[in-house]
């Protein structure tokens, strides 16, 4: 690492931010400013940002609509890697040629999804920060049946929320999140959500190499379910997208065979504007009763 990991004196939310373009590749103005200083000025979390720039730490590339996109330098992981606590361990360096590619509009989906649970969360007074979620989580299906070579499943984020329950008891429910933008097919959708089945049987040597264990039971305390977030196109086109993908993962056997997947779609417009406790969800196994995210009826 060069020495220009240390950088100059940039205050407690200056490194928060920090560390949260390093976590979530690409922000907007508009997201780091709610997720960051929701309390302050628009003004202030611009004079934040562009410290970060004026420092080298961070680089920009325009959002059609929607001001600055920012994401870090080389030199600006770099710093984030100094930060002991952080969430994200992984180096991950978005160049300026993927911050102004097709990258932009996924990720920033992807931290829309992320941004309105911690929306919710402060509303609620649940524990849902802005490092609740993490992006591209790998995972290993092993071979499938016939072949030598291996298979990852790539969630597009893994994300944590901690519900109060009262009386300083809380608990805590975890999500696949799948943020999908019409660029393929119905079926292949399906076929992906399918093979959140395969990683729920996928089984791993236990310790001391006596049986097996489901590889999952490694990584979460519980399997956490699926959450489809459909954007990118217009209402009606997602609606029916929704239906049809809802329809095919009731055919797919793997996930008849594993029962245990939960599967729920969503629209990022919904999400957005009602937020994840509003009935904005369909589940593949009650596709006509809308629920909210926790698969829970109208209130």
């Amino acid at each position: 690492m060069s020495g220009a990991a240390h950088p100059p004196r940039l205050g407690a939310t200056g490194v928060e931010v920090l560390e949260s373009l390093n976590q979530h590749r690409l922000l907007s103005t508009a997201q780091v400013h709610e997720l960051h200083m929701p309390a302050a000025s628009k003004r202030w979390a611009q004079h934040q940002l562009a410290r970060l720039r004026a420092t080298g730490l961070a680089a920009t590339a325009p959002l059609a609509g929607r001001g600055l996109l920012w994401h870090l330098t080389e030199r600006g992981v770099d710093a984030a890697e100094t930060i002991p606590s952080r969430a994200e361990t992984r180096r991950k360096v978005i160049t300026p040629e993927q911050a102004a590619g097709p990258l932009q509009e996924h990720t920033i989906a992807v931290n829309d999804v992320g941004l309105a649970f911690v929306r919710a969360a402060r509303e609620r007074g649940d524990d849902c920060g802005p490092f609740a979620w993490r992006h591209e989580v790998a995972h290993s299906l092993g071979p499938p049946p016939g072949r030598r070579t291996g298979e990852q499943l790539i969630a597009d984020a893994v994300l944590d929320y901690q519900l109060a329950e009262g009386e300083g008891r809380a608990s805590i429910a975890y999500r696949f999140v799948e943020l999908d933008r019409a660029n393929r097919s119905a079926a292949d959708l399906a076929r992906r959500i399918g093979r959140y089945a395969r990683l729920h049987r996928r089984k791993i040597p236990a310790e001391g190499g006596r049986g097996s264990v489901a590889l999952w039971e490694r990584l979460y305390p519980v399997f956490p379910a699926v959450l489809v977030v459909l954007a990118g196109r217009p209402r009606d086109r997602l609606e029916e997208r929704r239906r049809m993908v809802l329809a095919l993962c009731r055919q797919d056997p793997d996930l008849a065979d594993s029962p245990e997947v939960e599967v729920s779609i969503c629209l990022l417009a919904d999400l957005d504007a009602e937020g994840p406790f509003a009935p904005i969800c369909r589940t593949a196994a009650e596709p006509e009763e809308p629920v909210d995210w926790l698969g829970e009826g109208r209130r």
